[in-house]
């Protein structure tokens, strides 16, 4: 049975390859679709990307350690019926010693263009997967009104004493992809 998290919850991971799903139901009000990116940010001990490879996203579906690749572009929210939208797959084993965490983030293309924001979002969630057998190990929900932010640190993943734990994090904020890079790289 998956655990259901709360915002700052943490949990021990346990497993060598870890899938990352991230779901929400479209929503037209706005006129345009909303178009959702999962991205991961692999981070070092300064927590900001050695390389800029190591920022996942939909132009560059897989980190040069070969540890997290991303599904690609799912460009609506539609292409799931009340599943994962995209997906970003991590080995644990894989991942390059510098890397001692992984943020996992949503934003929303184009949003200011579009006047769409996390508020108008619907069932969106995170959930941590085990990627061989796709047994779900725990979900967030975000059910936080993120009513002007147009990017989410949903959770990451990161190493304490020699093995990896998650945590979710729900934090918002306006910017979009721009505030988050400006963020991680270094």
């Amino acid at each position: 049975m998956a655990i259901n998290l709360q915002k700052g919850q943490r949990i021990q991971i346990g497993l060598q390859r870890v899938g990352v799903g991230l779901g929400w139901d479209p929503n037209t009000s706005t006129g345009f679709d909303f178009d959702l990116d999962a991205s991961a940010f692999m981070l070092g001990q300064n927590k900001k990307l050695p390389e800029d490879e190591f920022f996942v996203f939909y132009n560059n579906q897989v980190s040069p350690d070969q540890a997290v690749e991303s599904s690609g572009d799912d460009l609506t929210g539609g292409n799931s019926d009340g599943g994962d939208d995209e997906t970003l797959t991590v080995d644990l084993a894989k991942v390059d010693p510098r890397i001692q965490e992984i943020v996992f983030t949503v934003t929303i293309h184009e949003a200011d263009n579009r006047r769409q924001n996390f508020g108008q979002v619907h069932n969106s969630y995170i959930r941590i997967y085990n990627a061989l057998t796709d047994e779900e190990i725990a979900r967030y929900d975000l059910d936080e009104d993120f009513s002007t932010e147009t990017a989410v640190e949903f959770g990451r993943l990161y190493r304490r004493n020699g093995e990896w734990k998650f945590e979710a994090m729900g934090c918002g904020y306006k910017g979009g992809l721009r505030f988050l890079v400006a963020k991680y790289v270094g």
